[in-house]
């Protein structure tokens, strides 16, 4: 990949979930006890939204969809569904088995639980409608992550590597693989800093950009 800008980001923020959309960056913060809620904007990185969530659940991926943004927990069973405009909650719906990563394809929500399986669901009562099988040169890959859906396909980071894959979403079939070893610099690192995660796209000019951990940059790249 080349490197082509970067922008700061709260280096405290275990990052889950990462959306651009209209000009705002939506950020999921996950651990127990830190979970949160992030809206800034993203020109200037300033707050605009922060919601805390409860200390016992632990925030996964998040989507923008509609009017609502969708925040999976990682083994709380549900997701949770706030109002777009002002991200009040709005209902938790049922969720079956862990959360991890969230995208939407523009009609369904997709999300990742941890294992190879990629499951698609109706976005109002989050009914699973279908689910496919990411595979690597034939082998189930598991460990799938943080999701991002990019020009018909699915980006998903790969839990504990520096890599992104691109899955077909009829298939599960993995089409290509991102290195992403060395993005951040040895000497950014501290106590703390913790694996590659995040990716989005931002629809005004398409641009993507990805971040890990209690990373203090977010990469744009090419």
């Amino acid at each position: 990949v080349r490197v082509t800008d970067q922008k700061p980001q709260a280096r405290e923020n275990f990052v889950q979930g990462l959306e651009i959309l209209d000009g705002y960056l939506y950020v999921s913060v996950g651990n127990y006890g830190e979970s949160q809620l992030l809206r800034y904007h993203f020109a200037d990185g300033k707050t605009d939204v922060a919601r805390k969530l409860h200390p016992r659940i632990f925030a996964e991926g998040l989507t923008v969809f509609g009017d609502h943004v969708y925040q999976l927990t990682w083994r709380y069973s549900a997701m949770l569904v706030y109002r777009k405009s002002d991200l009040q909650f709005q209902r938790a719906l049922p969720l079956a088995g862990e959360g991890w990563g969230l995208t939407n394809n523009g009609a369904d929500l997709i999300y990742s639980d941890g294992s190879e399986k990629l499951f698609f669901m109706a976005p109002d009562t989050a009914k699973i409608l279908r689910t496919i099988t990411v595979t690597e040169q034939g082998r189930p890959l598991a460990l799938l992550n943080e999701l991002e859906w990019i020009e018909g396909s699915i980006w998903a980071n790969v839990w504990q590597s520096d890599r992104i894959v691109i899955i077909d979403p009829t298939s599960g079939a993995v089409t290509a693989t991102i290195d992403l070893r060395g993005l951040l610099p040895p000497a950014e690192y501290r106590q703390g800093t913790d694996v590659l995660n995040g990716i989005a796209r931002n629809a005004a000019d398409g641009a993507v950009w990805v971040t890990g951990k209690r990373w203090p940059w977010m990469y744009r790249i090419e």
